[in-house]
């Protein structure tokens, strides 16, 4: 249901905050903002990023979203009739489209994606960028002694009498392993989604997700081996509301939301009536920004501790690398940690969702840019993040 109540790529150097960033003032119920060269940015570098976006350079880009020291610089939203781009689509049964074609997991549905109820401007489907905000209620519990430790085996959540494919090494499965997509479970989401063969798409056909995902044969040693997987993140939301007796929805909304202010949200659910944790959450980009802008301060939020410096610090360290060469990224607790445009030796703290859901943070730049769109398919056209990172952080003028 949506919530009326008070309710990123981000980046690290060795796993610090920013000084600049760490004095700053949380925002009240709006942002301060300010003109691009007040802020120290090239206002040119802006409008031409807005410009190539107009022009569909880039597929459908819904939103772009631009602040420095805490002061919204430059906001745009990009209207397009989403019913008559997928609409066809969203009429027949796919693989993006597998129960109620009325339903919140049909992707083609101008009603559910990417504005919720097609309400363009205002609440927007985050898809994976869900994972990370998750890893922040997970932190905000640790922080407060709710949670248990991140080396306790999953399996303690279960019952083992109804999980299939057990053996050692899923005996050896820890929270950690989930928070850092190193289970090493027998999953394939590297398909396009819409493709039938992708295990994450299959899991959004089933009813019972968790049961899926849990039931699944091991594929190698806990820890080995990045794999990218939305059934793990999934398993999250079980064993969360089991450790503390409260979903993760209820939990944010009291621990995370209230105190950063984010008063309206919509949290789909699975099947089986669980929080989706993998990709159901819908936020304005301002209020997505605000949990960025809660980690520039390193758990901060107007001297309040919402969650600790340790895990902020352990979320954006990178835990493991994903790919290879030059540009690879690395992952943090549900952060995707990019290479500095700058400074290869340096981060940035990343979020990323099917379609185009980009936040990032710029730690020495104390710069932030949220990005929303809804390319869908595969072989369309789309924001080229790591140039637009580039060019981002070389908009900011030297002092």
């Amino acid at each position: 249901m949506l919530h009326r109540r008070a309710s990123v790529v981000v980046a690290l150097l060795a796993g610090a905050v920013s000084a600049a960033a760490a004095q700053g003032t949380a925002p009240g119920r709006t942002w301060p903002t300010a003109r691009p060269a007040d802020v120290g940015i090239n206002a040119s570098v802006l409008d031409s990023i807005d410009a190539e976006i107009k022009a569909g350079q880039y597929g459908y880009v819904d939103r772009m979203l631009v602040i420095r020291h805490g002061r919204v610089a430059y906001d745009a939203t990009y209207r397009h009739d989403y019913d008559k781009i997928y609409g066809d689509s969203a009429r027949v049964t796919n693989p993006l489209n597998p129960h109620d074609p009325t339903g919140p997991y049909n992707y083609f549905s101008a009603w559910w994606h990417p504005w919720y109820q097609n309400k363009q401007g205002d609440l927007h489907s985050l898809q994976s960028v869900t994972k990370t905000v998750t890893s922040v209620v997970i932190g905000t519990a640790v922080t407060r002694g709710e949670f248990p430790g991140i080396d306790t085996p999953i399996l303690q959540f279960f019952d083992t009498t109804k999980v299939a494919n057990i053996d050692d090494r899923k005996r050896r499965i820890t929270i950690r392993h989930l928070l850092t997509m190193t289970g090493g479970f027998d999953w394939n989401e590297n398909l396009p989604y819409i493709d039938p063969n992708n295990t994450g798409t299959v899991m959004e056909g089933s009813y019972d997700w968790v049961k899926y995902m849990i039931d699944r044969p091991m594929a190698r040693e806990p820890g080995s081996l990045f794999n990218y997987s939305s059934g793990e993140t999934e398993l999250l939301a079980h064993i969360f509301r089991h450790a503390t007796g409260v979903d993760v929805e209820e939990y944010a909304a009291r621990h995370l939301f209230a105190p950063l202010g984010i008063e309206r949200w919509f949290w789909k659910r699975t099947p089986a009536g669980l929080a989706d944790t993998e990709g159901g959450l819908y936020l304005e980009a301002r209020d997505l920004a605000r949990i960025w802008y809660l980690f520039s301060q390193d758990g901060l939020w107007n001297g309040q501790r919402v969650v600790s410096s340790d895990w902020v610090r352990r979320s954006v360290t990178p835990s493991v690398t994903v790919g290879t060469g030059a540009g690879a990224p690395k992952y943090g607790f549900k952060w995707w940690l990019y290479p500095d445009p700058l400074d290869a030796n340096k981060v940035v703290w990343n979020g990323s969702g099917f379609g185009g859901q980009l936040p990032m943070y710029f730690p020495d730049l104390d710069l932030m840019a949220v990005f929303y769109g809804w390319n869908i398919l595969p072989g369309r056209p789309s924001l080229p993040l790591r140039r637009v990172m580039e060019r981002l952080a070389r908009s900011v003028t030297p002092k």
